[in-house]
């Protein structure tokens, strides 16, 4: 692509302060550049990084300055084994311990609820609550190994008590309080939680939400040895004791808190279990590592992200959400954390801009489907905010579409790096992302991550450029899963990522490497469209629907039909329009004129809400099984699950 074409190029300036920049003089020091002189270019650095594992992620460790009580044996051992390859053999660290010493004055967390209450939390304060926290954890029982749960809101005490449970040794896993009691108890119910960790209530879109009787509920079915309450509410909750207090009895005669000992343990140690969207069946207990987790996330906030310590990192993200982990990871960059818990458009859609100003927010992320939203809504902050600091807008969740790429640049900060990025629950970090240093053009997401070994290949397997394929990853990499909680053979491990390709991972995305070396993603494998047998993702009818000023949201899924499959499309329409046969025919052609007659829905619909996870992601699946008239496993991974009666029995589908 042409220069021209790009919708915004970095200064010489932010190229040369980078800590990207730096790490390639690092390189260049440290192992010496493969070709004898610097980098080409981005894309040969990422060529070196995939065909050089060991020397490169060896690189990361100690540009990064990981913490470890003993150095690795070796980087990667097992290396042609895909699951089965190992990382930094023998050494010992803690993730705790790397996200809490770094000795930095100032403030680590801010905390913030849409009812307008705002904390801050010292980095050395931080240490302090960490320290009860984890002394509280040890008396009620908790040891490496061990499971500690939270069903909490994006809070400073989210952050603590992962925290206390990783200088165990224990394993961390949160969802959000907005889960329902099935929900939480498919996810905790596996585990079995040595320690429950929730909250009494909290605030979303100007209302209190009491949680006392659902806690009361999960902790009578799992049985924990302690059930701690954050009192956000101060509701009272029967048979179980207030953080404050939990905190609190640990204290010394003086106030103080007792030495916070970090366990040092392997590489691999388990660190968090994570869950998949669980729309198809019982949702799939993820586990990763401590090593894994730190050494993937000091790389993508630093060289990607370019994060250096003093910088204000914003992602809006519930504890159900990786965003969350990925977020906490930014402690080991020596950044301050901005905690957000609430609705984003309350009591306005200029909520979260108000509080990247009051707080100097660099590094700013939210869904992909939140900027869209703000388009329609008509919001310009380029107009009403100052976002003098703010230098990075970072969007995942689902596709950015052509139409936010602009409107972010118009409407938003013209000198902003759009990084639209992707990767997931499954590898607890991204494939494909952003970088600082790289131009931004519409639709694209910049580059493939360092040291991730990205291709999409086509229907017979082989790597494609320009072309439509799946997304793999043919080379191991440190954040892969150390496997499913419950799983002793590997089995369910290895048919998530790799039944379709032995030793090659595949995520599920149907994409295409662009001549720029980025990538779009076209939508999910599973959600492909496939009419008269032609692969269309549904992310390239989205893009088209977007555009069209009276539909605010949109589902497209394909309906057994004749011995083959239709396309049809469902639209939000906004408050006082209506689905007449003017605006069907302005959205068939919108969508014809961009793509191909097979991407024309053969139907078009109204309904009131879209299907979403908690996550905020269309479920796509549940309303073409609805619509095909198929069995739901589940649907408490909905964020909405009432909206699909309005897919199901339509007469318009029935001819």
């Amino acid at each position: 692509m042409d220069q021209e074409q790009a919708l915004w190029q970095p200064s010489s300036d932010r190229i040369a302060n980078s800590p990207l920049s730096r790490f390639e003089a690092f390189i260049g020091d440290r192992v010496g550049y493969p070709s004898g002189r610097p980098f080409e270019g981005y894309l040969d650095l990422h060529r070196w990084s995939v065909t050089e594992p060991d020397e490169f992620w060896q690189c990361v460790w100690d540009f990064t300055d990981v913490r470890a009580s003993r150095d690795a044996d070796n980087v990667l051992a097992d290396g042609d084994r895909f699951p089965g390859a190992r990382w930094f053999d023998g050494a010992r660290l803690n993730y705790a311990e790397n996200l809490l010493d770094r000795q930095l004055d100032g403030v680590a967390l801010i905390g913030r609820l849409e009812n307008g209450e705002r904390r801050e939390v010292s980095w050395s304060e931080l240490h302090r609550q960490v320290a009860l926290t984890a002394a509280a954890l040890r008396e009620s029982g908790v040891q490496k190994g061990d499971r500690v749960a939270g069903m909490l809101p994006n809070v400073p005490e989210t952050v603590i008590a992962m925290l206390a449970t990783a200088s165990i040794g224990a394993l961390w896993s949160s969802c959000s309080p907005d889960f329902g009691v099935s929900g939480v108890l498919d996810r905790f119910g596996q585990i079995q939680p040595k320690v429950l960790i929730a909250c009494d209530g909290y605030y979303y879109n100007g209302k209190a939400i009491d949680c006392s009787a659902k806690i009361a509920e999960v902790a009578s079915r799992l049985s924990p040895a302690a059930t701690v309450v954050v009192p956000l509410l101060d509701v009272p909750v029967a048979k179980t004791v207030s953080w404050p207090a939990y905190l609190k009895a640990q204290q010394t005669p003086s106030g103080s808190a007792p030495e916070l000992q970090f366990e040092q343990l392997p590489f691999d140690h388990p660190l968090f279990i994570m869950y998949s969207s669980g729309t198809t069946g019982a949702p799939k207990c993820i586990v990763h590592s401590a090593g894994g987790t730190l050494l993937q996330h000091l790389k993508e906030h630093q060289l990607h992200g370019g994060l250096a310590p003093g910088d204000v990192l914003f992602y809006f993200t519930t504890c159900g959400w990786m965003m969350w982990n990925w977020m906490v990871g930014g402690l080991a960059s020596g950044v301050t954390l901005v905690l957000y818990d609430g609705s984003p458009f309350y009591p306005g859609p200029e909520t979260l801009f108000d509080i990247a100003d009051e707080d100097g927010i660099n590094v700013f992320g939210v869904g992909a489907k939140y900027i869209s939203a703000l388009e329609k809504q008509g919001l310009k902050p380029a107009k009403t905010h100052k976002l003098k600091t703010l230098r990075t807008v970072l969007s995942t969740g689902s596709p950015l579409s052509h139409e936010s790429f602009r409107y972010i640049y118009r409407d938003v900060k013209k000198d902003v790096c759009l990084s639209s990025i992707s990767g997931g629950t499954d590898i607890i970090s991204c494939f494909v992302l952003g970088n600082e240093c790289l131009p931004v053009y519409e639709g694209e997401l910049q580059c493939p991550g360092l040291g991730m070994a990205v291709e999409v290949w086509d229907e017979q397997g082989k790597p494609v450029t320009g072309a439509k394929g799946e997304m793999v990853c043919v080379k191991p990499f440190p954040s892969a899963p150390v496997g499913f909680w419950n799983d002793p053979d590997g089995k369910r491990y290895h048919d998530a990522y790799f039944a379709s390709y032995d030793g090659i991972w595949a995520h599920g995305d149907y994409a295409e490497i662009t001549s720029s070396g980025g990538m779009i993603i076209h939508g999910r494998s599973d959600a492909v469209l496939n009419p008269g047998g032609v692969r269309i993702g549904t992310a390239e009818i989205y893009r088209q629907v977007e555009k069209i000023d009276a539909v605010m949201d949109s589902v497209c899924i394909g309906q057994n039909w004749d011995d083959d499959v239709r396309v049809v499309l469902f639209v939000v329409l906004k408050e006082g329009e209506t689905l007449t046969e003017e605006l069907a025919t302005e959205i068939r052609l919108a969508i014809r004129k961009e793509n191909t007659p097979r991407h024309v829905p053969a139907k078009i619909l109204a309904v009131t809400d879209i299907p979403r996870t908690r996550s905020g992601k269309i479920a796509e699946i549940p309303v073409r099984k609805v619509v095909n008239g198929e069995t739901i496993d589940n649907t408490e991974s909905l964020a909405n699950p009432e909206s699909l009666s309005q897919f199901k029995n339509r007469p318009e589908l029935e001819s």
